[in-house]
C-alpha cells in the first residue's frame, strides 16, 4: 500500500481564492499569525490609509484567519504592508477578533525575531549580538532589538515604544453592577483603562477568567460611555482598546506585578500585554512610583509568563508629557500553515462563538 505523498500539496479549494500562507508564533502564550502570502494588495498612500482600506475591503482576510473554524476568538494576527517612513524596515497590520489594532507589544516582540529570521532586514554581522528592526505599527514607528548570533534570532526581544502618556488618573466611572470605580486611562500605542481588581470584588491572581472578562468588560463599557478619548496626533488612534486588571501593586517592587488585558471583543491577552506594560509604566513614572531605567517585571494572570518594562527617557506627545518605554519579552515559533476556501462552504469566512 502505497504511503502518503511526501510532496505537499493543497487538498481541493476554489482556485479562485489564492491560499493563505501563515507562520504562527506566540509570545508568553498570545498568539500570533503572520499573513506570509495569499492577502491581496492593501491599497493606500500611508499606513493609518491602509488600516482603513483593510477594514473597508479586506475584512474577510481577518474573520477568516481569525474565527472558527481555522482560528478562535482570542486569535491575534499581523499582515506585513509596506511602509511610506524611511527607516521602517516593514509595516503591519494588527488584526483581533473585532478588528484592527493600533498596537500590539507582543506581536513587535515576536515580528522582531520573524523580521530577523525571513530576511526582512539587512543581515547583521557575524559576530553581532544584537539586530535592529524598525517595525511601522499604527500608532507609529517602533524599534525592536533582537538577541541573535551568526544572523539568527535567539533568546528575548526588547522594544522601544512610540511615546507613552496618562490620560486621566482617579477617574470616576459608574460601573453597572460594580456602582462608582475609580479608574486611570493611559496610552501605550494603545489606550487602556487600568483599575485594580480588587476594586471590582476579585482576585486578580485566583478569580476565574470568565469574571474577570466580564468585570473588565463593565469597565470598558462604562468608560467608552462616560469618558471621550483624545489622541494628540491623530483621531484614528482615539479610541479605548480595553481594561487592564491589577493586582493594585503600582509601588515599585522587585517583585512582579501581576494584570490581565481584555480589549477588543473581550478578547483574553495570555501575555503581559506589551502595549499595556508601556502604558502603566507610563502611569506609574506619571505617578511618581518609577524613576527612569528602574525595571518592573510584570506577570499575565493567564500564563504566569513575564514581560519587564522599564522608562528609558521622557519625550512629548502633542503637548503631553510622555515616556520612551523598553519592553523585553519571549517570542517562540509554533508552526507553519495554508489556509484554504472551497466555494461551496457557507461558513468560509468563519464564524465566533460567545
Amino acid at each position: 500500500m502505497a504511503g502518503p505523498p511526501t510532496v505537499p500539496r493543497l487538498p481541493p479549494h476554489d482556485l479562485g481564492t489564492p491560499a493563505l500562507s501563515v507562520v504562527d508564533m506566540h509570545t508568553g502564550g498570545e498568539p500570533l499569525r503572520i499573513v506570509l502570502a495569499g492577502c491581496p494588495e492593501v491599497v493606500g498612500p500611508t499606513l493609518l490609509a491602509k488600516r482603513r482600506y483593510m477594514r473597508q475591503h479586506l475584512d474577510h482576510v481577518r474573520r477568516r484567519l481569525m474565527f472558527e473554524p481555522r482560528g478562535h476568538r482570542d486569535m491575534y494576527g499581523a499582515v506585513l504592508v509596506p511602509s511610506e517612513l524611511p527607516d521602517a524596515h516593514l509595516g503591519v497590520l494588527f488584526l483581533n477578533n473585532e478588528g484592527y489594532s493600533s498596537m500590539c507589544g507582543h506581536a513587535v516582540l515576536a515580528l522582531g525575531r520573524f523580521a530577523l529570521d525571513f530576511g526582512l532586514v539587512p543581515a547583521p554581522p557575524a559576530d553581532a549580538r544584537e539586530a535592529l528592526v524598525n517595525i511601522h505599527c499604527p500608532c507609529g514607528l517602533v524599534a525592536a532589538f533582537v538577541e541573535c548570533e551568526g544572523g539568527r534570532s535567539r533568546g528575548p526581544v526588547r522594544f522601544h515604544s512610540v511615546p507613552a502618556f496618562v490620560l486621566a488618573t482617579d477617574f470616576l466611572v459608574d460601573v453597572p453592577g460594580h456602582g462608582k470605580v475609580v479608574v486611570d486611562i493611559a496610552y501605550g500605542g494603545a489606550f487602556y483603562a487600568f483599575v485594580s481588581a480588587e476594586k471590582l470584588g476579585l482576585d486578580v491572581c485566583s478569580a476565574k477568567t470568565r469574571d474577570l472578562v466580564a468585570a473588565a468588560s463593565a469597565v470598558t463599557e462604562a468608560v467608552k460611555a462616560q469618558f471621550k478619548i483624545n489622541h494628540p496626533d491623530s483621531e484614528d488612534l482615539a479610541f479605548l482598546y480595553g481594561t487592564i486588571l491589577t493586582d493594585g501593586k503600582d509601588t515599585y517592587n522587585e517583585e512582579p506585578t501581576t494584570n490581565i488585558c481584555v480589549f477588543a471583543d473581550e478578547q483574553v491577552d495570555r501575555s503581559p500585554t506589551g502595549s499595556g506594560v508601556t502604558a502603566r509604566i507610563a502611569l506609574q513614572y506619571h505617578k511618581g512610583l518609577l524613576e527612569l531605567n528602574q525595571t518592573r517585571a510584570f506577570k499575565s494572570s493567564a500564563t504566569g509568563s513575564v514581560f519587564t518594562g522599564k522608562a528609558v527617557r521622557e519625550a512629548k506627545c502633542g503637548d503631553l508629557k510622555a515616556v520612551i518605554v523598553e519592553v523585553s519579552g519571549q517570542a517562540h515559533y509554533t508552526g507553519t500553515a495554508s489556509f484554504i476556501v472551497e466555494d461551496d462552504d457557507p461558513l468560509r469566512d468563519g464564524f465566533l462563538l460567545k
